[in-house]
């Protein structure tokens, strides 16, 4: 243990880092069983069990937002997780370094755009009145299309705009993994005769297998979670039923209505499905003889 001193103290900022902002701010989870009062205090308010809980799951909306936020994500998983794979396996197929890293550099730039940018950015290219690609559309002689209005694209939109804005940074990971095959294998594989198709099938797939797999049981676990932000800029009274989501509802009544129990209690239900959908995962993909995160 002495021998590994620096290797502690090189992960001290992160331990002190989860300690303060993740482990310390669970004692506030209890005022999802209050009726918190910010005049009479956390000690002051009155203590209600489950009522919130009840409330929230009785709701009207409950199920809307529960099929609206795990719709998001669904399309997400289906359409956005394999990106990355798909182009980190691209890029690592280039040669050329320069040009490798010309294009790793363009595909990462859109991450650093805040949501603001992305949401304007789309409003200039698929609004009625001034988005080009309904001017283009008139100039053929097609009608404008409501694309922001409509709810019908609203998901695919969402999709959409994650992908552009978080593809090339999602690579990132799996480049790393890729960069720790070993090339003994892939001289093996070319010994035997394999193309490139069939060296990233039998050798690069396979070695980054448990990255991908890790990825998505993380990524299971935030099932319950969705852009706020992206929502929040993107949504329309006309786009509302496909819209409403938990966080939207959590700002909207705990921190706009003041009903701060209300919002805690949305998040702590969130956690609730986020860890039980990790476990799940985790249990069947150590059923079908892979490794899991724990």
């Amino acid at each position: 243990m002495v021998q590994c001193k620096w290797m502690y103290v090189l992960a001290l900022p992160g331990i002190l880092y989860f300690i303060l902002f993740k482990f310390v701010p669970l004692w506030g989870l209890m005022i999802a069983f209050k009726e918190y009062n910010p005049f009479q205090g956390f000690w002051g308010s009155r203590w209600i069990g489950f009522t919130n809980f009840t409330d929230l799951f009785s709701s009207q909306i409950f199920y809307l937002m529960l099929r609206n936020t795990f719709a998001v994500n669904i399309f997400s998983i289906i359409f956005m997780f394999p990106l990355p794979i798909l182009l980190a396996l691209m890029l690592n197929e280039v040669r050329h370094e320069a040009f490798k890293r010309i294009n790793q550099s363009i595909v990462y730039l859109p991450h650093f755009l805040s949501w603001v940018v992305v949401a304007s950015m789309t409003f200039f290219m698929l609004s009625t009145d001034v988005g080009l690609i309904n001017k283009l559309f008139s100039a053929v002689g097609i009608g404008p299309v409501s694309f922001l209005s409509n709810p019908d694209y609203f998901w695919g939109l969402l999709t959409a705009q994650s992908m552009w804005k978080e593809v090339g940074w999602g690579t990132i990971i799996f480049l790393a993994a890729m960069a720790g095959v070993d090339p003994q294998q892939y001289e093996a594989a070319v010994i035997d005769g394999a193309s490139r198709m069939k060296q990233i099938w039998h050798v690069t797939l396979p070695a980054i297998r448990p990255t991908i797999i890790i990825l998505l049981i993380l990524r299971l676990g935030h099932m319950a979670d969705v852009g706020f932000e992206q929502i929040l800029l993107m949504n329309n009274p006309l786009v509302t039923s496909v819209s409403q989501v938990f966080d939207t509802y959590a700002y909207t009544i705990g921190i706009l209505g003041g009903k701060v129990s209300v919002g805690v209690t949305v998040g702590m239900f969130k956690g609730v499905v986020g860890l039980v959908l990790v476990m799940i995962s985790n249990y069947a993909v150590k059923k079908l003889g892979q490794e899991g995160i724990y």
